[in-house]
Parts: structure tokens; sequence; C-alpha cells
């Protein structure tokens, strides 16, 4: 499967993104804080790339992306999910499922909280938490090593600690790098919008979604408490949460092998409600 890369120009950053020629519905994939659209290299490689088409981009600041030109209103929780929003549209994509990963999914949950596009929504290591700074309390561990999340300059100490916390022992060579990389301003930025409310109130976007939702975390994931996930009142979840055993925070990097089919059964799934969906509005049309 060949994988094309090109930059796509918004307002807020040039965003570079790779994606597969796959020709069902595209697959949305946004990446954690400090990380790349190269931390999904083993979903590209494998039969999804050929079933669907695989978006992945580098968030404004991170990877192959420019730094935001207004950080201020760009690295915002919700200026994150507007620059997603402009990437699509500027695809010229209407229908997709969106998989979010720890910042990635909390860009997706606001992206899917105004933009019609999304069909679907995959959550790993980002739950869907309430605005403010006690609501996220709900639902991540309270340690020192959050404060990871909000620091504006890393030292390679620093870059170290977050990757084995996001990966283990199982991160690429090249993570380290990418995570010095990260413009530290997004994190400051970032974790200070959420904490004080900024966005939508993801929980209620989760709980109150028409189309369908997957919650797959890793059992041992440092960050989120996967009690609160099963506390929530979901419109609309995808058989139930799914907990990869033995790995982290990274399920989908550290066990492809039992993340990918959940991944391809949620996009089935998806694909088959969206089909049934257009029938019955053409059927209405036609009554009409």
């Amino acid at each position: 499967m060949a994988v094309a890369e090109r930059m796509i120009r918004t307002s807020q950053a040039d965003l570079r993104l790779s994606e597969s020629s796959g020709l069902g519905m595209p697959i949305l994939m946004i990446h954690g804080s400090g990380s790349s659209r190269a931390v999904f290299a083993r979903q590209f490689d494998s039969p999804l790339a050929d079933a669907h088409r695989l978006i992945a981009f580098d968030l404004p600041g991170h990877g192959g992306s420019s730094d935001a030109h207004d950080p201020a209103t760009a690295y915002t929780i919700a200026g994150l999910a507007r620059s997603t929003g402009e990437l699509l549209d500027r695809l010229a994509i209407r229908r997709a499922i969106v998989f979010g990963w720890s910042l990635g999914g909390h860009v997706a949950m606001e992206f899917a909280g105004f933009h019609p596009a999304i069909r679907g929504l995959m959550l790993t290591g980002a739950p869907p938490v309430s605005k403010g700074l006690f609501g996220m309390l709900r639902g991540f561990h309270a340690h020192w090593d959050m404060l990871l999340a909000s620091k504006k300059i890393y030292s390679e100490r620093d870059a170290e600690r977050f990757e084995a916390l996001c990966f283990g022992d199982s991160a690429d060579p090249s993570f380290r790098q990418t995570i010095l990389r990260t413009d530290g301003r997004l994190r400051a930025t970032v974790t200070r919008s959420m904490m004080s409310g900024d966005g939508a109130d993801q929980r209620q976007v989760v709980e109150q979604a028409a189309f369908p939702v997957a919650i797959v975390n890793g059992e041992n994931d440092p960050f989120v408490r996967l009690s609160y996930f099963e506390a929530l009142h979901y419109g609309a979840l995808w058989e139930h949460c799914h907990v990869v055993p033995g790995v982290g925070h990274a399920p989908f990097w550290e066990r492809p092998d039992l993340f990918n089919p959940m991944l391809s059964r949620f996009a089935d799934a998806v694909e088959a409600q969206s089909a049934d969906g257009a029938l019955v509005r053409q059927r209405r049309s036609q009554a009409g």
C-alpha cells in the first residue's frame, strides 16, 4: 500500500499529513502531545490502509507541521479542533471516522461537537471530561508526572520520562526527538485552556453523541482512570469499554495485533450504520 505525504496550508499552520489510498470511509487519526503522525505507522502498515483511507497529520507545533502563527489562539483545545476541521474541509471530506489518542482524543471530542463530517469516534487514553479543573481530576490520575503535560521547556530527562510514560519501553528511537521538537508553548496553552473550561463539555459531547463512540484503553495506562469510563452514560457506545491487556497509554502502538482488528470492526460498523442512514434518508426523500 502506497502512502502519500503532503502539506496542507491552514489559517493557523501548515499541516503535514500522510494518507493511504484505501477506498473505504476515511479514518482521521489524531496523535497526542509531543508525538506525530509517525505513531500510527503500525496502522498504516496493516490491512486497514488497504480497506480505508487512513489520514494522519501532525498537529500545529508538532512533527513536520509548522508552529502556529498565533499560539495563544491556535494552541487552545478549541483552536486545535478548528485546525482539524479546516484540514478536513481542505481535503473535501464530508464523512469520516475519527480516532483520537491522548491530547488527540480531546481534540477529537471538541471537533465532534461542531463538525458535521464525523460518523464515528474512537478514543484511547482520553477520558471525556467535564469542563474545568474538577472535571479533569475525575478522569485522570493526579500525580507529579502530570506536570510534564503543561511544562513549556523540556530537558533531555523530561523527554525521556514523557516517552516512558507514553510508550513504556516500546518507543521507536525517533520518538524522543519528536518530543523535543514539539513547540512547548502548546503544552502550556492547551493545558491552561482545558483547566479553565475552554471549549466544549467533552463528557456531554460523548454522552449525547448520535454517532457510535468506541472506547479502547490500555490496562496499565498511567494517566487515566479506567473506572471513569465505566461511569459515563453513553448515548451510542460501541460494544463496551475495551481494555487491552498488559499495555499502557498507547495500545495501538504496543499491541497493533489486538488494536487494529478492533478499529477495523468499528469502522465496518460505522460504515454499515452510515449506509443504512443514507438509505433511510433517500427513501424519505422519495416518499416526500
